[in-house]
């Protein structure tokens, strides 16, 4: 069995070469469906792990009091159709100070600048750093995790010290590999002591979250007072079932702090973490469909072409199936023989065009700072459809040649 299984595969190779051209372009054919299925579902794979690693920390959890619903409409040109006011200082503090539900959090912050210098000693980093005032909740509830050091404590907070928790960056940029903790640093002249240092965000779209400097939010007052200033609220509850309760109240307390009467629509935003989450991946099944859509238009051509190429070469090769079955071949055979050149054909394009996919995903995350990860669910899926392509493709020319009579195969010419 496996002698007579590896003589159609030779005869297979040996029939490829002898209609090179035609045999090239069915691949390229194959590979160009199967390389838009594999390099777009890789990058839309690439663009959800990397969604998915920066809102899983802030847990599913965790609700945002924030100036604007993610929903809000918008009117041609761009423009909203309500101006909500920002969220105010003073809002905030009330907000922590009269929100009460119970296994709940809260942590206000709001980022001073983008644009920062950090220096140390002689050293200095270039004006891109963002410097964020935050509370104690602050690190716990967007889900940061430190990799020395330790977390800002109430007293922290409440006496105003000059401290700092630094992005990862620092640690191999700013002090070249040397423990940062209980080193000074210098930001906009004034001066903290390093207490901690965090786990490697990444960059996001262009955001490099390890190139940022918490530092205790009264402090941050001081150092920035530009007008207009939008604070966030975000609340951690302990229990998921507490959930809806947590979030009503907090509702019922802003509505309060805001002054709106009953009649009035709510003049700030509410937002899960998960719900923004889902809508973003609702987003991309639409890239997904996309990627199915082109890919299967592809890959019906490409049958059509490969069950093309075999015909022709059932055509050429009449006489030769005639010798064949003179010699004792039998139709079932002849039928692998075929069925086995075109699954060949399927299967070089099927390799190529995950080759090429990957790569091509590869390259999108690269250039948009995605986390790429190997898509083995569009590998899989390619493999499938190259292997059902080319037994589509395959069957009625692989049984026409079965078919044969062997004496009119003889005396074809």
């Amino acid at each position: 069995m496996f002698p007579l299984f590896k003589e159609n595969i030779r005869i297979a190779f040996e029939s490829i070469k002898s209609q090179l051209l035609r045999t090239i372009l069915t691949v390229m054919i194959i590979a160009i469906g199967i390389t838009a299925l594999v390099g777009i579902l890789s990058a839309v794979s690439a663009l959800e792990n990397t969604i998915s690693s920066d809102f899983a920390s802030m847990g599913a959890n965790t609700f945002n009091l924030q100036r604007y619903e993610f929903t809000t409409q918008t009117r041609g040109g761009g423009q909203r159709e309500k101006v909500n006011p920002i969220i105010t200082y003073r809002e905030v503090k009330n907000f922590k100070e009269t929100y009460s539900y119970p296994l709940t959090q809260t942590s206000i912050s709001f980022t001073g600048t983008s644009n920062a210098e950090v220096k140390y000693e002689n050293e200095k980093t270039d004006p891109e750093v963002s410097i964020v005032g935050v509370n104690e909740n602050y690190l716990s509830n967007s889900g940061l995790v430190l990799e020395e050091g330790r977390e800002f404590t109430y007293f922290d907070i409440q006496n105003n010290n000059n401290v700092a928790v630094l992005g990862a960056d620092f640690a191999d940029g700013l002090f070249k590999n040397t423990s940062p903790i209980d080193k000074t640093i210098s930001v906009r002249g004034v001066k903290f002591q390093v207490i901690g240092i965090l786990e490697s965000k990444g960059s996001t779209f262009g955001n490099n979250q390890d190139l940022r400097v918490l530092i205790p939010v009264e402090k941050a007052r001081s150092m920035f007072t530009q007008p207009n200033i939008n604070y966030n609220i975000s609340v951690r509850v302990g229990d998921k079932e507490m959930m809806e309760g947590a979030q009503s109240e907090a509702i019922i307390t802003f509505r309060n702090i805001r002054g709106l009467n009953p009649v009035e629509e709510n003049n700030f935003g509410l937002e899960r973490s998960d719900d923004l989450l889902n809508r973003i991946f609702s987003i991309t099944s639409y890239l997904n469909i996309a990627a199915w859509i082109i890919s299967i238009i592809t890959i019906f051509g490409s049958s059509i072409a490969l069950m093309n190429i075999m015909l022709v070469s059932v055509t050429e090769r009449t006489r030769e199936i005639g010798i064949r079955k003179a010699l004792g071949a039998k139709k079932g055979t002849i039928a692998t023989q075929f069925f086995m050149e075109t699954l060949i054909i399927g299967q070089i394009g099927g390799i190529l065009g995950i080759l090429l996919g990957i790569l091509i995903g590869y390259g999108v995350s690269s250039a948009a700072d995605f986390n790429f990860v190997t898509p083995w669910k569009a590998i899989l899926w390619a493999t499938g459809i190259t292997i059902l392509v080319a037994v589509l493709a395959g069957s009625y020319p692989a049984n026409k040649a079965a078919k044969q009579d062997p004496i009119d195969s003889l005396h074809y010419e």
